[in-house]
């Protein structure tokens, strides 16, 4: 079993883990290479700037698996949102086929659970295995 990594911001200590998943709109299956590695670069570079870190990631090709550690006064939706947002911009502007296939790359909506009932490593073999799928 892996030690707990526990956090503060001067306010509050804490241990907070999400697993977020969401899909492109019609659940289109977009997210092929090189769209994929480009958005995990994107996913990386978006949540360092807002303080958060994705733990562990698996995109498939219809929807996107985040293990997202953050802290509970940004909260976790303003975290997805940002990613939807930057990711979608970025990868429309870089990708045309994004472009015409849906009129905006992600859904509004998300499934999201807090870690915690089970360990940790168990959720990331989870995301990791969904490839094999």
């Amino acid at each position: 079993m892996s030690q707990r990594e526990i956090e503060n911001n001067h306010n509050i200590t804490f241990d907070c883990k999400y697993h977020v998943v969401f899909c492109p709109k019609y659940r289109r299956k977009v997210l092929y290479p090189p769209v994929d590695i480009r958005l995990k670069e994107l996913f990386h570079i978006k949540a360092n700037e807002l303080q958060a870190e994705i733990v562990e990631m698996e995109i498939m090709p219809d929807h996107v698996h985040l293990l997202i550690k953050c802290d509970p006064q940004f909260g976790i939706h303003r975290i997805v949102k940002h990613l939807k947002g930057y990711t979608s911009r970025i990868l429309r502007l870089e990708f045309k086929q994004l472009r015409s296939r849906i009129p905006s790359l992600w859904t509004n909506s998300y499934f999201v659970a807090t870690v915690g009932s089970v360990s940790l490593e168990t959720v990331k073999r989870y995301i990791e295995l969904q490839k094999e799928r």
